[in-house]
């Protein structure tokens, strides 16, 4: 199908995005969006909600899974929001859980979830899951959704990267120009990765990772995320509609077009 015959039958590309407090989401939507504004807020009916009415609940510890962040810049996405579980949040868990398995029983097309991307940042003190990340990885069911993992603010693991090449005697100029492909290299053969995909305590674990650097600067790349996103998706006419609403990368574009 032609993707305005897609948009029109499908609606909007609908993605989860799970993660804990400060993992870098807000962000990572604005530049996948293309723009430094914050985004709208419409509630399950579709109406706007008032971003001081918003930020009261927030203050209260209240927060609705089912609204809906839109960005002006892309109206062909539609993000929900989920906090992460760092607290055991037994609540939250239950409600993510449930939030995936009504959008799975829909049966159109346009008000299912069509992927998941689940944001660990990697500036904390302990890198390590927490407890509630290996409950969601080992007992949240998310049938054909395909989940994602985003390493998100991957570039706080280049200063470690760029001492362990000075202590083994690589200049300054060179340690820090060989830093971000020495942490991705590190980082593939290490102890995270090796754990999320074949840990006995995972047994969902997801389809793919991607390691996010600087998503904080105006030229953050994109484009893996993009390619990996559409890269999970089994459904071809899903899979041509993320494609064609994502606005950061016509190369993608272009391939998917030259292989159709």
């Amino acid at each position: 199908m032609d993707p305005s015959e897609i948009r029109k039958k499908i609606g909007r590309f609908r993605i989860l995005v799970i993660g804990r407090a400060n993992a870098g989401k807000t962000t990572l939507l604005q530049r996948v969006c293309n723009t430094r504004e914050n985004p709208e807020i419409y509630n399950g009916a579709g109406k706007k909600i008032d971003a001081r009415v918003l930020m009261a609940s927030t203050e209260r510890g209240l927060h609705n899974i089912e609204n809906e962040m839109v960005f002006q810049s892309n109206l062909g996405f539609i993000f929900h929001d989920s906090r992460g579980f760092e607290a055991g949040g037994e609540s939250e868990f239950d409600q993510v859980k449930a939030f995936i398995a009504d959008r799975s029983k829909e049966t159109r097309l346009r008000n299912q979830l069509h992927a998941i991307w689940y944001c660990i940042p990697m500036d904390e003190a302990s890198r390590s899951f927490t407890s509630g990340e290996i409950k969601f990885f080992s007992q949240c069911d998310t049938g054909n959704i395909p989940v994602i993992v985003l390493f998100t603010k991957f570039d706080a693991l280049y200063d470690e990267s760029y001492a362990q090449l000075k202590s083994q005697g690589a200049s300054m100029e060179e340690a820090e120009e060989r830093a971000p492909k020495h942490a991705e290299e590190s980082f593939a053969i290490g102890s995270q990765l090796k754990f999320l995909y074949h840990s006995k305590e995972i047994r969902r674990p997801p389809k793919c990772h991607i390691c996010l650097p600087n998503m904080d600067r105006d030229d953050a790349d994109c484009g893996p995320l993009i390619e990996q996103t559409a890269g999970t998706l089994d459904n071809e006419a899903l899979q041509q509609l993320f494609v064609s609403t994502q606005k950061t990368n016509l190369e993608i574009c272009m391939k998917y077009a030259v292989d159709k």
